[in-house]
């Protein structure tokens, strides 16, 4: 199977843990409370899209009980631990190109993954098609152009080049594909895709350690290219992340927007 949506933050790099570690930190209650607000319950059928990492995968697990059933899907499952059982089920599965791993799903789930995809409406429409009439969907992405500072409070060296090495993310990240606007589209793609109780709001983490540990395993695992691209310097890089470490610098992420609805 010919992968489809490499990207530049991809699983198997050696920060990606980090990454992901980051990630449950920061956004696993949002998701949470979104997922809640479907009705969740015993016997349910999950699928969890792209996930990287276990904490999502985890928490559906509790939820749906033996009697249910979580997919999570990923181009690479070597992070799943091998000890993983059920109701858990890894299946290798490429969102650009492969048909759903199942159907009947009450809920599907993807966070932080369909703005990488390069066929991202056909990813969406597949997600749709794998639902159950009137099973949910929850879908998140982060919204970079809306928000495009690392630091808004820009006071001092320090902040500025933190924003420098952002705005070289953002462009190294355009330039492999990534739709760095897809957040805010979301609400309107699933109210064209003809979902109902279609809903969406944003959250946007400021001033957290872990908004300080996304940022260093994000620069740390994209260094390579950023320096290739001429946009920063290894040296840039290195005091950025100095910085970061001393933790002097209000960070904030993207915003993440959530949106979800019902299948008809």
């Amino acid at each position: 199977m010919m992968r489809t949506d490499v990207h530049l933050l991809d699983n198997p790099r050696s920060e990606a843990g980090r990454r992901c570690d980051a990630h449950a930190a920061l956004f696993d209650p949002t998701t949470f409370r979104h997922i809640e607000r479907s009705g969740i319950g015993s016997g349910w059928r999950c699928w969890e899209v792209g996930a990287g990492g276990m904490s999502v995968v985890s928490w559906l697990a509790k939820k749906v009980g033996p009697t249910g059933r979580v997919v999570v899907t990923d181009p690479d499952t070597g992070w799943v631990p091998p000890a993983v059982r059920p109701p858990v089920q890894p299946r290798v599965h490429d969102m650009g190109t492969d048909e759903p791993p199942g159907e009947g799903f009450d809920l599907v789930h993807a966070r932080l993954v369909l703005a990488h995809v390069p066929d991202r409406e056909r990813a969406l429409r597949t997600m749709i098609r794998a639902l159950r009439p009137g099973g949910r969907l929850v879908v998140e992405d982060a919204d970079p152009a809306l928000q495009p500072l690392a630091c808004p409070d820009e006071r001092g060296p320090e902040q500025q080049l933190a924003n420098r090495v952002r705005h070289a993310m953002r462009d190294v990240l355009a330039g492999e594909g990534v739709e760095l606007a897809y957040g805010r589209r979301l609400p309107r793609l699933l109210r064209e895709a003809g979902l109902r109780q279609v809903g969406a709001d944003v959250y946007f983490p400021f001033t957290s350690p872990a908004c300080g540990a996304l940022e260093s395993a994000t620069v740390g695992q994209a260094r390579a290219q950023l320096v290739a691209a001429g946009l920063v310097t290894d040296q840039d890089i290195d005091r950025h992340l100095a910085n970061v470490a001393a933790g002097g610098m209000d960070l904030v992420t993207a915003p993440l927007i959530s949106a979800w609805g019902r299948k008809a």
